[in-house]
């Protein structure tokens, strides 16, 4: 999928949702490992982890069979017996896992605020104290982002929030677009800046139109005033405000692609311009100025993504009163600092975007609420704690063993693809060859010797953080591409694939029990890990991934007739995933989840590959009744083990690439023959596509 974040093309993950971090190719590994561990290991107390349990057949759910509903059969059971915590919008398997890296971070947080060293322990315990500060915190209130609000209260026109704007994004703080360094689509090797559409504080733009939504928007705009309230504006002029401030965005929506575009066509985030040409679009906001006060050498040339965007967004710098930009202005600034100032803004802005929005009961401890600021601004610096402590050394050999599996019968695939033509298979191969499979933790760790963090504030550790990754992240425009990067910290429960890099990545907190065991069994691990790794390799022949070339070039290397037949093949897809019913009166979007859909049915049919291959010719071992392919598939079921609450599922069906969790479970087994035969399923049976309605891709 691509995620729109701060990196203009994100990377397609296994989940929409983590469980930690969020699905962010945005902080890669940098260059240098200097500012590394400096203390003897810190120690786990296993008694105070979560077990997470794997497989057992105990949970399977005679009064659903296989052949009607997989997923049913495999977690229904445990759903049923497991509701959702109150501080949770989902629970299942990766967010059980979620939990055990949590409690692992947890000892590592604490131990590293009591050692008091140097190097990475001191930025984690530095967050770590003085997020666990309460009396701080609310005895500070929102003073500490009183400066900036006064610099927001000063702006009066055009001109001057031109420059506050330029001013807040060199410290990190970005409002109204996106910002940073990302891999040229023609020149995979060079790093390029991009900028790209931003602004909006609701999930998609379809939000601010769509008559389904009021209730969103209703919800959006009491939450705008009551922050701008407790900041301390009148309550009828916080209301007002808040009217304007729904206004503004609502204008910017009207000029953004929606996510399913986004998703659906990469070609959206290139669009190359010379600085000259990009200040004729937006005369107000000149980006020569801006790449000057953002500290950058002017560049030959830049991506100006959705540029109708960025030309609305320049045209509202003069026919936009002051006053308005002033409210939104106000209004970002509070509620992207809210969850790190005192008790009454954190509660606040979860009563928005935790209940309201996503249906969850309770907010989450402070100490999870905590760690969370920990990832998100030195995810990797706690990765280097979290693999010393949490990860054993052999598990990295083992899993890069099931990927040169899976690559191997991935290329059987391809080499024998009855529908693509000789022309575009020689460059699908020719992909293939350039993998990179990335296992756990990079090779080298970040340098974060440059970010200062103290014990003086939550909010200023948390600035300063901002600024440390954004000025970290201008470094790289203009500089060759470091392919030993990674986007994701090891304690995530999550994988990726980036198409510019031709690389799948897998953390490691995603290779541990039950999804990967070494001492488990080949039907258990490729069905659920071997699975995960074949949607990450499928990723590079989905149907967005499938338009970078070998060298990670945005390029066509598909003849027109193969390229027909894989939009025909594809469409049935589209076609299945529109049938599904997440909630009433509300299906599946088949478009907006094609890139997911392709990339779930391609890998567990290389997994299933994959694991046949391993058996070869040994008898089937029958474990508690059921077969080697039975236990495959109810591997693969087990992985999708998930609940939502209805809130949530509506934003996700709405605005999120990725299909729910239950429909993954059972969308790619009914069009596999092998499934069909593991479990005796008859024609008719709802598990079972055949003729037209079978998909067969890759």
């Amino acid at each position: 999928m691509a995620v729109l974040s701060i990196k203009p093309l994100a990377a397609g993950c296994i989940l929409g949702v983590l469980a930690l971090a969020g699905c962010d190719a945005g902080k890669p590994a940098a260059p240098e490992a200097q500012a590394s561990v400096t203390t003897p290991e810190f120690k786990l107390d296993e008694s105070k982890l979560p077990q997470v349990a794997g497989f057992k057949a105990s949970d399977l759910d005679p009064a659903n069979g296989a052949c009607t509903n997989l997923d049913a059969y495999v977690n229904g059971k445990w759903n049923a017996a497991n509701p959702i915590p109150a501080d949770r919008t989902s629970w299942g398997l990766y967010e059980m896992m979620g939990e055990r890296s949590l409690a692992v971070q947890h000892q590592l947080a604490e131990q590293a605020a009591a050692a008091k060293a140097g190097g990475v322990e001191k930025i984690i315990g530095d967050i770590w104290a003085t997020g666990m500060d309460t009396a701080k915190l609310n005895a500070q209130g929102i003073k500490p982002l009183q400066g900036r609000l006064d610099a927001i209260d000063a702006l009066g026109d055009g001109a001057s929030i031109a420059e506050f704007l330029r001013q807040s994004y060199a410290k990190g703080e970005g409002f109204v677009f996106g910002f940073g360094a990302s891999p040229d689509f023609k020149d995979s090797n060079i790093n390029i800046a991009y900028a790209t559409q931003g602004g909006l504080g609701l999930p998609d733009r379809n939000y601010y139109f769509d008559a389904d939504k009021k209730e969103a928007r209703d919800a959006y705009q009491a939450h705008i005033a009551k922050l701008l309230e407790m900041s301390g504006i009148p309550a009828a002029d916080a209301a007002a405000q808040a009217k304007d401030v729904m206004a503004f965005e609502t204008r910017l929506a009207k000029a953004s692609k929606s996510n399913e575009d986004l998703s659906r066509d990469a070609a959206l985030y290139y669009n190359p311009v010379s600085l000259a040409d990009a200040d004729k679009l937006t005369p107000n906001f000149p980006w020569s100025t801006f790449f000057a006060s953002q500290g950058l050498e002017a560049p030959k040339m830049f991506s100006l993504a959705m540029p109708a965007f960025q030309q609305e967004f320049d045209r509202m710098l003069t026919d936009v009163p002051a006053a308005t930009w002033k409210s939104y202005l106000r209004f970002k600034t509070i509620d992207n600092a809210a969850r790190f100032l005192s008790d009454d803004f954190a509660q606040q802005y979860f009563e928005f975007h935790n209940k309201a929005l996503n249906g969850q009961k309770e907010m989450q401890e402070r100490w999870k609420r905590v760690l969370g600021t920990v990832n998100r601004g030195a995810g990797e610096a706690m990765g280097q704690l979290y693999v010393k402590a949490a990860f054993p050394g052999d598990s990295k050999a083992k899993v890069l063993e099931m990927v040169q599996n899976m690559r191997a019968v991935l290329k059987t695939r391809l080499e024998k693809l009855e529908w693509m033509g000789d022309a575009t298979r020689q460059k699908a191969l020719a992909k293939w060859e350039t993998f990179t499979p990335k296992i756990g933790y990079p090779d080298k760790w970040r340098d974060w010797s440059g970010l200062q963090t103290s014990r003086d504030s939550y909010i200023g550790n948390v600035l300063a953080a901002n600024e440390f990754n954004y000025k970290w992240d201008l470094g790289k425009i203009g500089e060759p591409v470091d392919r030993t990067e990674w986007g994701m910290s090891p304690q995530t429960v999550n994988a990726y694939y980036n198409p510019q890099l031709n690389e799948v990545v897998f953390p490691a907190a995603i290779l541990q029990p039950p999804l990967f065991d070494p001492k488990s069994d080949d039907p258990l691990n490729y069905g659920n890990t071997g699975a995960t790794i074949g949607h990450e390799l499928m990723h590079g022949y989905d149907d967005q991934g499938s338009r970078f070339g070998p060298g990670g070039n945005f390029e066509n290397w598909w003849t027109d007739a193969d390229a027909k037949g894989f939009a025909a093949r594809s469409e049935k897809l589209v076609q299945q995933f529109n049938e599904y019913e997440a909630l009433p009166g509300m299906k599946v979007n088949g478009r907006l989840t094609l890139g997911e859909n392709i990339a779930d049915l391609g890998g567990i049919e290389v997994a299933y590959d994959a694991m046949k291959k391993a058996a070869g010719d040994s008898p089937d071992p029958m474990v508690e009744g059921m077969t080697r392919d039975q236990r495959f598939f109810a591997s693969y079921a087990l992985s999708w083990r998930s609940s939502m609450t209805p809130e949530s599922l509506k934003v996700l069906v709405a605005s999120n690439e990725h299909a729910p969790a239950n429909f993954r479970a059972i969308a790619p087994p009914t069009n596999m023959p092998q499934f069909a035969a593991a479990f005796q399923c008859k024609e008719g049976d709802p598990m079972v596509r055949r003729g037209d309605k079978q998909v067969v891709i890759w």
